[in-house]
């Protein structure tokens, strides 16, 4: 299928690994000029930037740290100096800090804050100065399905995760009459770096060893960094031109959290 986003230039934060490796990835594989941004760039040639250019398309690596205004908005304004304009932004980058209600602190809360919501306050004000002249772009931003149920220690994450879906909203509206359109996507429990390191107080280095927690996911596993970049890639594209101030939901059936009230044997033969 022609998603009709060949050419079509690519900002992603957090790119370098886990999520946002992926849609780099596969923005990439649909023809896409790249670039993405991270803290913390990888060298040599199993770097996302070597694999990209390995695909054929023009990519670019920018070392930026999103929790920083200035630094945010000297990432779009380099994007756009190298390639000439900004169809696609993907706002990815995030932290988790674990922390219960009581234990709260000051720089934890404003790391997850600055990291998960002021950048991407941020960056998008920046991106839609340049799209709204253009009268097109798309902008992605990724939050959570902790939004829709809360988790022990995660407070402040749910907090910057909530933030991200009301302001989805306010952008979408607004962007709305210069042809722009927003989305928000929600990942679940992915198998990534930073759910890896976020799960590990709860249930040890690692996560799919405990049956608790997949017994709690319908789909019994865990997701894959490619399941979340395919959705994300698919939204960008004109395939779904339509869709604006929506959230899709990808985790497996997480978010339905049923009452195990019965074995899984029964569950698997219950409709058979």
């Amino acid at each position: 299928m022609d998603l009709g986003l060949r050419n079509k230039t690519v900002l992603i934060t957090g790119g370098e690994r886990g999520i946002g490796r992926a849609i780099a990835l596969g923005m990439a594989e649909e023809g896409c000029r790249v670039a993405i941004a991270d803290h913390r760039l990888e060298k040599g040639p199993h770097s996302t930037l070597e694999e990209l250019k390995s695909k054929g398309v023009e990519a670019l690596a920018l070392s930026v740290d999103v929790r920083r205004e200035n630094q945010a908005v000297q990432m779009v304004a380099d994007t756009i100096r190298a390639f000439g304009r900004l169809d696609v932004f993907v706002n990815n980058a995030g932290a988790v800090r674990h922390e219960p209600v009581t234990k709260i602190t000051t720089d934890a809360y404003r790391d997850a804050l600055d990291a998960n919501l002021s950048a991407a306050i941020w960056g998008c004000r920046e991106v839609c100065r340049h799209m709204i002249p253009r009268r097109q772009g798309v902008i992605i931003l990724l939050a959570s399905t902790i939004v829709l149920n809360p988790g022990y220690k995660e407070a402040v994450y749910r907090i910057t995760k909530s933030g991200i879906r009301a302001y989805c909203g306010t952008l979408a509206l607004e962007m709305a009459p210069y042809g722009i359109r927003a989305c928000t996507v929600s990942p679940g429990i992915t198998d990534t770096p930073l759910s890896r390191t976020g799960l590990e107080p709860f249930f040890g280095a690692d996560p799919s060893n405990e049956p608790t927690l997949l017994g709690s996911i319908p789909l019994g596993r865990l997701g894959r960094p490619e399941e979340v970049a395919s959705l994300v890639v698919f939204l960008a594209s004109e395939k779904t031109s339509y869709a604006t101030g929506c959230d899709v939901v990808v985790d497996g059936g997480f978010s339905l959290r049923p009452l195990i009230l019965v074995g899984q044997d029964e569950i698997k033969e219950m409709n058979l």
